[in-house]
């Protein structure tokens, strides 16, 4: 386990180097990463959600890493890839497309249009594409960042709920101080701190720190606690769509990964409790009174954190 203790701190130091003022976010990222799951940042454009993205992908030595500009006009193959015919040989070739990645980037995945947005479901959900009636699998790392504005910005479309249970994980960066913004500038006088970046591990010990991550011990009464938290959902009358066993699941799977970045190999309560709206808020959907009377996915987990008693 210290082996893992020690390539999960060459990796989020190496990333906090580049990132200001955005500590607490980017740990939590890279647990989902060691989690097997997958991130949705959503805020304002100009944030670093797309630098963050690249520092990580540059941290990695022998990872590949993909970039997806969504927009209207994308089609679920550009994604995918598609069969191209080979007149060498009178047959059709797959062509694989940018998802066959260890680290893809969807950038403003709200641009699109549902249908494209759709593409990735089976690829977030099973780590594998069917094309033509063919299963490609994926091997080793595969991660989906996943960036989005804000749904009221012009020209976005809201993710479909199936869409937004995929992901383990949705949190914003935020706007950092003043003071931390002044040494962005200084950071980027000459040339972008992201281009000076060395690689702190392997694909293999990335490999490693996810199977690392399944081995770090969760109480029986742990998992309760954390099947209780997400089931207070389902019996809620301000909501139209409750957390379903995948958010029980990736909401364990990251507690674990985050425990390993805070140095231990057990979970403990706090820990569930710290990640409980990142993971479980935005599979949410409320009724149309609640949203009339203000209330968000996060407030409704704030709430049902106060009222599922912790185990002892």
């Amino acid at each position: 386990m210290q082996t893992a203790y020690d390539a999960a701190n060459r990796l989020e130091n190496n990333v906090v180097s580049v990132i200001r003022g955005q500590a607490a976010a980017i740990r939590r990222i890279l647990a989902c990463l060691c989690s097997g799951g997958h991130a949705l940042l959503e805020d304002v454009p100009g944030t670093g959600k797309t630098t963050l993205a690249k520092a990580l992908a540059n941290s990695i030595r022998g990872a590949s890493f993909q970039r997806v500009q969504f927009t209207p006009d994308l089609l679920p193959s550009d994604i995918l890839g598609l069969s191209v015919f080979d007149p060498t040989s009178s047959s059709f070739r797959f062509q694989p497309g940018p998802i066959f990645t260890d680290i893809l980037l969807a950038d403003e995945i709200n641009r699109a249009s549902p249908r494209v947005q759709s593409a990735l479901l089976e690829a977030m959900a099973e780590r594998q594409v069917t094309i033509d009636g063919k299963r490609y699998p994926f091997e080793g790392v595969f991660f989906v960042i996943a960036t989005q504005n804000p749904v009221e910005f012009r020209g976005t479309y809201p993710l479909p709920e199936a869409q937004m249970d995929r992901f383990a994980l949705q949190c914003r960066l935020g706007y950092v101080s003043e003071e931390e913004e002044v040494g962005i500038l200084a950071d980027q006088r000459h040339e972008h701190p992201v281009d000076r970046m060395q690689t702190v591990v392997s694909r293999e010990e990335v490999v490693a720190l996810m199977d690392a991550v399944k081995q770090v011990r969760i109480s029986e009464e742990l998992q309760h606690y954390t099947v209780q938290l997400v089931a207070a959902t389902r019996a809620r009358k301000d909501l139209q769509l409750a957390a379903s066993p995948r958010a029980s699941l990736a909401l364990m799977k990251m507690s674990q990964a985050l425990s390993i970045f805070e140095g231990r190999d057990f979970v403990l309560p706090e820990t569930i409790q710290d990640l409980l709206a990142d993971v479980v808020a935005h599979r949410l959907v409320l009724s149309p009174d609640a949203r009339y009377a203000g209330a968000t996915g996060r407030s409704v987990m704030a709430e049902i954190l106060e009222q599922v008693p912790v185990p002892v």
